[in-house]
């Protein structure tokens, strides 16, 4: 009897506390511009001008300091369409927001939470055409450790369409808190399932990849503003089960970024096997591959930031691939528009 007396007073005590917490509406408007004109002829199915602008707005209901739920749209035009949107994606999702954790479940925005993935196992364009999560996500972070994990559906089984979703983890570990040593891991696979109406010679695959770098972070240490070295390894993962084994490339990754001022520099390099990784940079097929971006932010406000980006890729046999980009980003924050108990 005490102990379901004491039960009932601690979930009194947990529902009117979330009552009495001042809970509030608000509104959050971002949104991104993009040009980018990438001359491939390395791989020509993807050496396309991709342009347009995505829109995004959403309405959130706070109930106290941590718990929140969310729900907009966020929208793509892209430029030269005759419609006006060519896709809406959704946004809704129960968001925590705790001192360490986080936990996102639904439809969220990608940006900012898997956005530092290597371009190697989640390419950039995902950025223009595919900005949400569709599942869940949690992190923890403290000032040494952040470990994030997650799953994103990418398609429903039905009886044409194939049942395929994402899922992985990410990390990096400081140990001297602003220490200039670190170390990072990455990785992601994507299962791809068949439909309901199974079709002739058709398989269930696995496709994915990870990569482990020992970082250098010397930024704000010498004249650059930022300056960071990174090296370690990569492996992927390919599968096609019943018709052969695992294959596992391996390889050598290694990048340095530095910037002063508005200016900076990004050097990506590759030696090891091919890896086809679905989701990933076809340029990480070849056995070598180095990238070279070089950036000019001409544009850089509390709220936008536009960016000037020239990039120079080197593969085997094709030493005169190119890219060049603008990209605008603007974000207003988020606006309360009331307060109630």
């Amino acid at each position: 009897m005490i102990r379901k007396i004491y039960l009932l007073l601690f979930i009194f005590s947990i529902t009117s506390g979330v009552a009495l917490a001042q809970q509030s509406l608000d509104i959050h408007f971002n949104g991104l511009g993009f040009l980018d004109n990438r001359e491939y002829k390395a791989f020509v199915p993807r050496s396309h001008t991709y342009s347009g602008t995505r829109t995004a707005i959403d309405l959130g209901l706070s109930l106290d300091s941590v718990n929140h739920f969310i729900v907009g749209a966020n929208a793509l035009h892209e430029f030269g369409a005759r419609s006006f949107f060519r896709k809406v994606d959704p946004v809704a999702y129960y968001s925590y927001t705790g001192k360490n954790w986080l936990f996102n479940a639904g439809m969220f925005p990608r940006e900012g939470l898997l956005s530092n993935y290597p371009r190697a196992l989640l390419n950039d364009t995902l950025r223009y055409y595919r900005p949400n999560v569709q599942g869940l996500l949690t992190r923890y972070s403290n000032e040494h450790f952040t470990e994030t994990a997650w799953l994103d559906w990418v398609s429903r089984q039905t009886t044409t369409d194939r049942e395929q979703f994402l899922f992985g983890f990410a990390g990096k570990y400081r140990p001297v808190v602003n220490g200039p040593f670190y170390i990072s891991h990455y990785f992601m696979l994507m299962h791809d399932a068949g439909a309901e109406v199974l079709l002739p010679n058709d398989h269930i695959g696995d496709n994915g990849g990870g990569q482990i770098r020992l970082g250098l972070d010397l930024s704000h240490k010498t004249m650059f503003d930022s300056l960071t070295v990174e090296a370690g390894g990569m492996m992927s993962f390919e599968r096609v089960r019943g018709v052969d084994g695992a294959r596992t490339p391996k390889g050598f990754v290694a990048s340095a970024y530095l910037s002063y001022k508005r200016f900076a520099l990004y050097d990506e390099f590759y030696s090891g096997e091919g890896s086809k990784v679905i989701y990933g940079d076809s340029y990480y097929q070849k056995p070598t591959y180095n990238r070279l971006d070089v950036i000019y932010t001409p544009f850089l406000f509390k709220n936008i930031k536009g960016q000037f980006i020239f990039s120079f890729h080197f593969s085997p046999g094709y030493n005169n691939d190119n890219q060049q980009a603008f990209r605008v980003t603007y974000d207003l924050g988020r606006k309360v528009l009331a307060r109630f108990r």
